[in-house]
């Protein structure tokens, strides 16, 4: 059995809420609604800590060491999936201090992760393609050979944004340049994506306009979809433009109850008619929904689904100072999870789309 591990929940929590069941999803009236449940999770034993029990060390400034050790351990790779879209998928990698530039060696094609890929995944980075990182002042500088430069220009965007989440998945790292044989790219260099002083999450990752084209008075929301491929399914980020002056947690909320856009692809656990009967309530790093009766759709409309959980959690907690989510229904605590378990506070998962298929 399988789960979601989150950060700062009891383990009783995690199975309650995040064991991954073969259950079906919420009614037919969803838009683009799925069938099948999510791929697995790590495992509740399961841990980042060294052999000798200390936890492992991010690179120090200025450093990007050689050895490795036996050991794997988990590390997320963003690869570009069937849609053409950027996809987080949590693999086992060889333990190194070499971690920055290790995480990039397994983005090249044809490289360390070719045989490690799932179905209808692959590399962003070119085949043939050498690389090295130095980490200075929060900023990751990736510096590629010369064959960098033979990705296919519609797919850009997608490599500058892989690299720069594989990258700021390490605390120390915020952002990300680029370099090819030790020049610094102010743009991308095929196709022109600017660069300038260094790329963060903050600039988006399969970025949809929405609703709002004002790119100056709009700002954006992370939100999390899922995509299916065969039996199995994951989790993807989009972000998606909403107005400057909307309150980023309301927005999020909005923009995920509105569900994928029709062009993408990409499916939602949510029905039709879920909606928010109040305000979110934020108070000590926890926002509270109360949402409509329309949010349970498993055990005949009397629980709430893992994936609605888990695509709120990974979507609020995008935001910042936020750590759980509680849901209510019609003001009511005590909603059922599809486990008939109480659905507790919901964390962010340390890591997403952990199964290999």
């Amino acid at each position: 059995m399988h789960k979601i591990i989150r950060k700062g929940l009891p383990v009783l929590a995690f199975a309650t809420l995040l064991t991954m069941t073969a259950c079906s999803f919420g009614s037919n009236e969803a838009t683009n609604e799925m069938d099948t449940p999510p791929t697995n999770y790590l495992e509740e034993d399961e841990s980042l800590e060294l052999e000798d029990g200390t936890e492992e060390k991010e690179p120090e400034e200025g450093t990007d060491g050689e050895e490795a050790t036996e050991e794997p351990i988990k590390r997320e790779l963003y690869l570009i999936d069937s849609n053409g879209l950027v996809v987080p998928q949590t693999m086992d990698l060889p333990k190194t201090q070499s971690v920055l530039k290790q995480s990039l060696e397994y983005l090249v094609d044809g490289g360390p992760v070719t045989d490690m890929l799932p179905n209808g995944f692959r590399a962003v980075i070119p085949a043939g393609t050498e690389v090295d990182v130095d980490l200075k002042d929060g900023i990751a500088i990736a510096d590629f050979s010369e064959e960098f430069k033979s990705y296919d220009p519609s797919q850009e965007r997608q490599v500058l944004e892989a690299i720069t989440y594989t990258l700021t998945q390490f605390e120390n790292v915020d952002s990300v340049q680029i370099r090819i044989n030790g020049h610094k790219q102010d743009m991308m260099p095929v196709s022109g994506t600017p660069i300038g002083e260094g790329v963060s999450r903050a600039n988006g990752i399969n970025i949809e306009t929405g609703d709002v084209t004002d790119v100056v008075n709009s700002k954006g929301v992370t939100l999390y979809f899922l995509a299916q491929n065969g039996d199995n399914t994951y989790y993807v980020p989009v972000t998606r433009r909403v107005s400057l002056g909307e309150d980023a947690l309301a927005a999020s909320v909005k923009e995920l109850l509105k569900g994928p856009s029709l062009q993408s692809n990409l499916l939602t656990d949510f029905r039709q008619g879920v909606a928010l009967v109040d305000e979110p309530m934020y108070e000590n790093g926890m926002v509270t929904l109360n949402f409509n009766e329309s949010i349970l759709t498993q055990n005949q409309s009397t629980a709430v689904s893992f994936e609605v959980m888990d695509m709120l959690a990974l979507t609020l907690t995008e935001q910042e100072g936020i750590e759980k989510v509680a849901i209510q229904v019609n003001g009511e605590a005590d909603v059922l999870t599809e486990s008939g378990e109480v659905a507790e506070p919901v964390s962010r998962p340390s890591l997403v789309n952990t199964g290999r298929y």
